[in-house]
């Protein structure tokens, strides 16, 4: 209780509720917004919550991650088309409600399953809280190095099919992380002796680039549209009524959302397909998903809104980012000198409860805002695509120029929004790369201060926590080459059966 109360005085200042508030609502509006999404505003936001107290540029960033799912539904039911990528699945069943006259059914269902998603992931995150501060200290060097190692082999397993690209992704992510001074040994390291290279590739300039710079130059380079939305009638509290007749759909679709939110890698989209599939195998009209089913809708809002509260799990407790949202606000944690992980649960527990109440806080913020604006927020729905990149183009340009008044960087950064549109063309994962660099970083530091107390290579894992990680490791490859096989061996009889049929003929 004490820690409690600390956390909400740390929150009660003028200018930590003012950034909370102009997060959720700018989250939502953002949301709202197809084109844009969360990455690119918080990667735009970056620059400017370095000049804050921790708690105010976290509690903003915090706003932004966790609201902006709100907002991408309302696109996604109205017009089919996923304020955010992760409503993708919201659009299913969601605008097939609004094709046949029930969108204010749909857009209600879609909001308090995202309440209700945030405040069970929330109260997990809660109830956790003291397992984590049991359980944190525990872990030395070796153990987040191979948390660290797991968390970059889930992130490239979990881009199925495209495994061996997202590999190489991830690879060129930990090489980015290397270039420059070597902190140790004061070495160049692939600087090809170029003086602006010494200082190292600022994770910024590259988040930037990749996510904010490369939509700026996708939009531009795209068809101008205006999207088109009808506004919403009727009483949007309707939907809590309703999703208390399916109270078991949503809890365990929450329930999927924070287990995958723990996760390093999954997130939101495993976590709804597996809370869609057990929705659709439990349900007593499984032929209506896909035709505008109220349980496929909640069971896809509530799985990806309990997903941010739980995707703070591993960042507090070790300091390891689960995606890039919770990458960029790994960095307002280091430039402010709070290091995520063990040492913070001792040290700024304070700080810890701060951002559990401002969750809590942001959700409701949220919902409030969104039964009195849905209207309004149809209209800006309708923003022209093209404008939309020029001002994405001219702000990411401010912010990364604002990190060291350098032009280098705006080029550096130009360079990787080039590289992030040609990943975007060819249909290729971004994420790889800034988790990459973040846990390349992670490993690169804990491995060096792990290896002089290293007489063997076995005593790496010579500690329960060590050795669990690494036979989850072992376990986790050994189930991806099961799938591998298993694949394979599907695909082989219809292949000998065409080359039979090549042969007679």
């Amino acid at each position: 209780m004490e820690n409690l109360l600390a956390g909400a005085e740390m929150l009660a200042r003028w200018d930590v509720l003012l950034a909370l508030l102009v997060g959720s609502v700018g989250g939502v509006v953002i949301g709202a917004i197809p084109g844009v999404g969360p990455a690119v505003a918080i990667a735009i936001l970056l620059p400017a919550t370095f000049s804050l107290d921790p708690i105010v540029g976290l509690t903003m960033l915090l706003g932004i991650y966790g609201s902006s799912m709100y907002g991408g539904a309302i696109p996604a039911v109205l017009i089919n088309t996923p304020g955010t990528a992760v409503n993708a699945l919201t659009s299913y069943d969601g605008y097939p409600m609004t094709r046949r006259g029930e969108a204010h059914r749909a857009v209600s269902l879609a909001y308090s399953a995202s309440f209700w998603g945030g405040i069970f992931g929330i109260l997990c995150l809660i109830l956790l809280s003291p397992v984590l501060a049991i359980v944190a200290p525990m872990f030395g060097s070796r153990e987040i190095f191979l948390a660290a190692l797991l968390g970059v082999i889930l992130v490239v397993l979990s881009h199925r099919g495209q495994i061996f690209a997202a590999g190489m992704l991830a690879m060129f992510g930990i090489f980015l992380n290397t270039v420059g001074l070597d902190a140790v040994t004061y070495t160049q390291r692939f600087t090809f002796g170029m003086s602006f290279l010494s200082s190292g590739i600022n994770l910024i300039v590259v988040v930037l680039g990749l996510f904010a710079l490369s939509q700026a130059f996708f939009l531009l380079t795209s068809p101008d549209d205006s999207p088109d939305a009808s506004p919403v009638t009727g009483r949007l509290t309707d939907g809590f009524k309703e999703l208390l007749k399916h109270k078991r759909v949503a809890t365990v679709s929450s329930g999927f959302g924070v287990v995958m939110g723990m996760i390093p890698g999954v997130g939101e989209f495993t976590a709804q397909f597996m809370s869609y599939t057990y929705a659709q195998k439990t349900s007593a009209n499984p032929d209506d998903f896909g035709k505008g089913s109220p349980e496929g809708l909640i069971a896809s809002e509530a799985a990806n809104n309990a997903v941010p509260a739980a995707a703070m799990i591993p960042l507090l407790a070790l300091g390891i980012p689960g995606e890039a949202l919770t990458a960029m606000m790994l960095s307002v944690f280091y430039v402010h000198n709070v290091i995520p992980g063990p040492q913070l649960f001792q040290n700024n527990i304070d700080l810890v409860y701060a951002l559990y109440i401002a969750l809590i806080l942001l959700n409701v913020l949220v919902i409030c805002f969104l039964m009195l604006s849905t209207n309004l927020l149809t209209r800006i729905i309708r923003i022209p695509t093209r404008f939309l990149g020029v001002m994405i183009l001219i702000l990411s340009f401010v912010g990364v120029y604002s990190l060291r008044n350098s032009l280098t960087d705006c080029m550096l950064s130009a360079g990787f929004g080039v590289v992030g549109m040609i990943l975007k063309r060819l249909n290729l994962p971004i994420v790889p790369i800034i988790l990459g660099m973040v846990l390349g970083g992670i490993m690169e530091v804990k491995l060096r201060s792990a290896l002089p107390r290293l007489k063997t290579p076995l005593d790496m894992i010579d500690r329960p926590i060590a050795l669990v990680l690494f036979l989850m490791i072992l376990l986790v490859l050994a189930l991806h080459v099961r799938t591998l096989i298993r694949e394979y061996r599907a695909h082989l009889p219809e292949e000998d059966h065409d080359l039979h049929d090549t042969q007679m003929r």
